[in-house]
């Protein structure tokens, strides 16, 4: 029988953990539970820091960014006597159950946790977009708009100054935010890990652009090519001259969105009530506007690509 839960997050920050955080330990106490909030994620597990979370715990936390339990990551949890510390620091505290909220690290070390016998949900929390199975993790959208935000600033520049701009963005093996960010705010070249790079292709869609208009957009997932290199191959071989503008970890802060909160709201209520109702190595996910659970390991073994490439048809066709 669950009596105690713990909620921790884990890898990077995303806007909307401190509202699922919220959602598990209200619908937690609701159901008469005690909830412990662990600090900085599997680390704070093995360390065994952890403290009881109360209502006014979570007070005023729904429009933060962030994750006021903090997160960090720990490559030394794969290692099952560490994953055993966290077991033993667990029961010292009384927890029965974790909802633990992030990306597939985060449920891989959940899953570990859950096959030692602990009852674990996860939440996706990543602005990557890039947990299979679900159609949006909490964070992506705030990060959407906090990029397009800085895209159309950058378009305003560009078109005043006959310029390009390159802008790279995160998400390094799923290129969700590149695409999205490119057809919203127009891009002329979109480059990422499922669409490839070729050169030739990012000048002749630039030349084109420039019969047209006086400026271009050019959005780049991170760590696909340099882009201080593009931008001097697109000055040199183009009408244009072009700049290049890393957003880095900008895309992660700020006040979630209303989207953001109400995924992450609904996805810590379920979390819970998914505890209760003997599901374990499970995770709460959003597929056709509606939140269920599936088992962690086919999760795991979805890919986001297809719906990337998906997208990336519409961005074409717009271009």
């Amino acid at each position: 029988m669950i009596r105690t839960i713990a909620v921790l997050t884990s890898g990077g920050d995303a806007p909307g953990m401190n509202a699922a955080i919220r959602a598990v330990v209200r619908t937690a106490l609701t159901k008469g539970l005690r909830v412990f909030g662990v600090q900085d994620g599997y680390l704070g597990l093995f360390k065994g820091e952890m403290q009881e979370l109360k209502r006014g715990s979570v007070s005023e936390k729904l429009g933060q960014g962030g994750t006021f339990l903090g997160t960090a990551r720990l490559e030394e949890f794969a290692d099952v006597e560490v994953q055993k510390v966290a077991l033993r620091n667990l029961k010292i505290y009384g927890v029965d159950a974790l909802v633990a909220i992030g990306g597939d690290g985060t449920y891989r070390g959940a899953l570990a946790l859950s096959k030692l016998g602990l009852p674990v949900v996860t939440i996706p929390g990543t602005i990557d977009n890039d947990i299979g199975g679900t159609d949006y993790t909490i964070g992506f959208d705030t990060a959407l708009n906090t990029i397009i935000e800085a895209a159309d600033k950058l378009r305003d520049t560009s078109n005043s100054h006959r310029r390009v701009s390159i802008i790279e963005v995160m998400g390094r093996h799923c290129g969700d935010i590149a695409v999205w960010t490119s057809i919203a705010c127009g891009a002329e070249v979109c480059i990422t890990e499922e669409t490839g790079y070729d050169l030739e292709a990012v000048l002749a869609n630039i030349r084109e652009a420039a019969k047209h208009k006086r400026h271009a957009i050019v959005v780049v997932a991170e760590n696909i090519v340099d882009i201080e290199e593009l931008a001097k191959e697109i000055t040199k071989k183009t009408p244009f001259e072009a700049r290049a503008t890393v957003l880095g970890h900008v895309q992660r802060g700020g006040s979630p969105t209303v989207r953001d909160r109400v995924l992450a709201s609904e996805m810590g209520v379920k979390a819970v009530e998914a505890l209760l109702a003997g599901e374990t190595a499970h995770c709460v996910a959003s597929v056709n506007n509606r939140i269920i659970t599936m088992p962690i390991e086919e999760a795991l073994q979805k890919s986001t690509r297809e719906d990337t490439l998906r997208k990336y048809e519409v961005f074409k066709m717009l271009w």
